[in-house]
């Protein structure tokens, strides 16, 4: 029922339009006119104004042909990172860049996946319950698009995120996460006349950021420090540096611990440097701000969803197995909205970065994936 060179055609066609965070109107409008000759009802939310973005979240509806079948919502994401969008080139059972930029399979393999999915069940008359479709945006900028998504007239309380890499490889567990702005305030001096008389921004973020723990904590729990920048000119003492840091897990109470360890490391560097000019005292401080764009997910490995998976990975020979991932997804956001949402993969390798690519099979095998608990949750 899948067509794997319709699918991969489609693919392409998608990867050549440029959709980075809060620029997807292209891709949108193209996802938009294939969902529509399907006989799709196609909308857009106003996500895209509250994010100061060009279009709001795709959302589609497909009716079913089996009454009272559970309706059932597919996602994918349609921006990337950035990165540039370079020629596309098949590679044996790849798709790459051609090292001018990012590929861009994340998420655009998600979204062609879903689509072809949804042509096979149109053309074969397979049996079906409604489909809703949520192409969102802003996913690689902290989920903004699912923050955003307008519920209304969304009947679903189960989501298939197609997002990730192996079809098989079924995420029911996502972490919670924290992102941490640090301003570190020194005392601006001439670094060749006066520099007892300042205090060095850069160096009470190194000492912080030194004593920290980072990396992977343990194997729930993770931490990094992302950017830093600051200073003026090389013979400035510098008096201001913005940190930007995360830590996750997959235990809230865990989180809090590691954001409190990271914020201390940053009050108590600050503590330690401090001058008197004039007989006036300057003291190093902090602000930190600390924001969540995401909250943990854990899905039983006994939900419905599930079963239909491992059901039709059988069927289509696709070994599923449930699987703890690191990242975040929608599908955290899709959770605490009240829907119960998992992820599969569809092919992505290597992305964020010039080496990302897209194993074909893999992409059809999501496709097939999907199309087979389209069927089975419509009793199939």
């Amino acid at each position: 029922m899948i067509r794997p060179d319709r699918l991969t055609e489609h693919l392409v066609e998608l990867l050549r339009i440029p959709s980075t965070s809060r620029g997807e109107g292209a891709v949108a409008a193209r996802l938009a006119k294939d969902l529509r000759a399907l006989g799709a009802t196609v909308a857009f939310d106003g996500a895209g104004e509250a994010v100061g973005g060009e279009v709001g979240n795709c959302i589609a509806r497909l009716p079913g042909t089996v009454a009272g079948a559970p309706p059932l919502l597919l996602n994918a994401h349609m921006d990337n990172v950035p990165g540039g969008t370079g020629a596309v080139a098949r590679d044996g059972g790849l798709l790459r860049s051609d090292g001018r930029g990012i590929l861009g399979a994340d998420d655009k393999a998600g979204c062609a996946a879903i689509v072809e999915a949804l042509r096979a069940a149109v053309e074969g008359g397979l049996p079906r319950g409604d489909v809703e479709v949520v192409f969102t945006i802003c996913e690689e900028v902290g989920l903004q698009g699912a923050h955003h998504l307008d519920l209304q007239g969304l009947r679903a309380k189960e989501a298939l995120v197609l997002d990730g890499d192996l079809p098989g490889k079924v995420v029911t567990a996502a972490p919670s996460a924290d992102r941490l702005e640090v301003r570190v305030h020194g005392r601006e001096a001439h670094a060749g006349l006066r520099p007892d008389q300042g205090i060095n921004a850069i160096r009470v973020a190194a000492e912080a950021i030194a004593a920290m723990r980072l990396g992977r904590l343990d194997e729930e729990t993770t931490a990094s420090v992302g950017t830093i920048e600051g200073g003026s000119a090389v013979n400035v003492v510098p008096g201001l540096v913005r940190v930007r840091a995360e830590a996750r897990s997959h235990d809230d109470g865990k989180l809090a611990a590691q954001v409190a360890h990271m914020r201390a490391c940053f009050e108590e560097a600050a503590a330690r440097h401090a001058v008197t000019v004039d007989g006036t005292r300057h003291a190093a401080r902090v602000e930190v701000e600390v924001t969540r764009p995401y909250s943990r997910m854990a899905v039983p490995a006994d939900a419905r969803l599930v079963g239909l998976l491992r059901e039709a990975g059988r069927r289509v020979g696709v070994e599923v197995r449930t699987h703890r991932t690191g990242g975040g997804l929608d599908a955290n956001v899709f959770n605490a909205l009240g829907i119960q949402a998992v992820a599969i993969g569809c092919g992505q390798r290597a992305i964020h970065t010039p080496e990302e690519h897209c194993v074909l099979a893999d992409m059809a095998a999501a496709a097939a994936l999907t199309l087979e608990v389209l069927r089975l949750n419509a009793g199939g």
